[in-house]
């Protein structure tokens, strides 16, 4: 018996409720000389919605069937783990997170738990995130980090704000049982050096 082998559709993750609310809250907060870049696009929804809004848009994922949609959207794509090998500045930087918490046991083994897996607290991807986002963020630059309360938005806060980052809410949603957040982060420019 032949197992059938998954369409690169089943590979990506697929638009939701989670990427609209990203999306809206990107599109209120873009400027037309924005430099931006979306981490993880999945899809390329995000970013095709940004594009001849911002100065130019740019997007990342390590998933190599996401980088071949968000491309055939037109979004100028590299392939990599986060912003590894990515120099900015960015002035809007975009994030939907794996953000699900997920036990060792409950892993899959494609390119989909990349979108999905968060570790054990649902922050594994995003402290990863946080501690390197300040390299290719433009001085007076914007964050926009989706979150779920199955993650811990206050833990969330407190991760940002302990590296210098102003955190607020930009969008929330109550999907199926759980609240969507949109974080809003930037620098603390009274305690910004350079």
């Amino acid at each position: 018996m032949q197992i059938p082998t998954p369409s690169p559709d089943d590979q990506v993750y697929a638009p939701a409720e989670d990427t609209f609310l990203i999306r809206d809250a990107a599109l209120a907060e873009v400027r037309p000389d924005d430099r931006v870049l979306e981490v993880g696009c999945g899809s390329g929804a995000v970013s095709a919605a940004l594009l001849g809004r911002a100065g130019s848009v740019a997007a990342t994922d390590i998933n190599p069937h996401a980088v071949r949609a968000a491309r055939a959207l037109g979004v100028e794509t590299v392939r990599t783990d986060l912003m590894a090998g990515v120099r900015g500045p960015f002035d809007l930087v975009l994030f939907n997170p794996p953000y699900l918490p997920t036990a060792p046991e409950e892993r899959l083994d494609d390119w989909l738990e990349y979108a999905l897996d968060g570790g054990p607290t649902g922050r594994e991807t995003i402290e990863r995130f946080a501690a390197d986002v300040g390299r290719v963020l433009a001085p007076f630059g914007r964050i926009l980090l989706l979150v779920s309360s199955l993650t811990g938005p206050e833990e969330v806060r407190k991760l940002f704000a302990g590296l210098g980052y102003i955190v607020l809410l930009a969008a929330k949603e109550r999907v199926e049982g759980e609240d969507l957040l949109v974080l809003r982060i930037s620098r603390d420019l009274c305690c910004f050096s350079g």
